[in-house]
């Protein structure tokens, strides 16, 4: 089984990547089980350029083969934010409480049906030789006005899913929600890229 890195240590990426990437032969380990590496400068202007960034460090940190997503949530309304700034929307270091309150605020006098939302992912992967694959995914949708569901991480609480109307991302079973979530998409491509 080969080892590859993820330049991430959030533990239910981890999950998602190491679902869909099995069927490559692949065992996903998380950035901190390999050693204790300063976070790059994510400062690219697209998801791609991210996730090159991420990806191309843990690859340089560790010698081993990397893989890096770079994803956010777009919401048409707000003109495409939070976008990259998805995970620091409320400012560095906010939580997922934080980010999806700014943006409840940012949308409270936009109505239902106005609130189209699209949920994007980049991924990256370096191979052992340093060669390079990239993937995209997406997943559609709008942006909710009540949390719901225990599931998912980020904004998925008020992300209601265009392929299960009604329910937000975090209501959907984790397998399920593989099927249709940018990542998942995004990982499927790359698998269909390297398979």
């Amino acid at each position: 089984m080969k080892k590859v890195v993820a330049a991430t240590n959030n533990a239910k990426k981890l999950e998602e990547m190491n679902r869909i990437l099995t069927q490559l032969g692949w065992e996903v380990v998380g950035l901190r089980s390999c050693g204790d590496f300063p976070e790059p400068v994510e400062d690219a202007d697209s998801f791609e350029g991210n996730a090159r960034i991420k990806a191309l460090a843990a690859h340089r940190n560790t010698g081993l083969a990397a893989i890096a997503d770079d994803s956010g949530l777009m919401v048409e309304a707000l003109g495409g934010a939070p976008g990259v700034y998805s995970s620091r929307y409320a400012g560095e270091g906010a939580t997922d409480a934080d980010n999806n309150a700014k943006l409840l605020r940012e949308l409270a006098d936009v109505p239902a049906g106005q609130r189209a939302a699209a949920y994007a992912c980049a991924i990256v992967f370096i191979d052992d030789d340093g060669s390079e694959h990239s993937a995209w995914g997406t997943c559609e949708g709008e942006i909710g006005f009540e949390p719901a569901g225990e599931g998912g991480f980020g904004y998925d609480p008020y992300f209601l899913s265009a392929d299960y109307p009604g329910q937000t991302l975090a209501q959907v079973d984790a397998r399920a929600k593989d099927a249709i979530s940018h990542r998942g998409k995004a990982l499927r491509s790359l698998v269909a890229k390297l398979g």
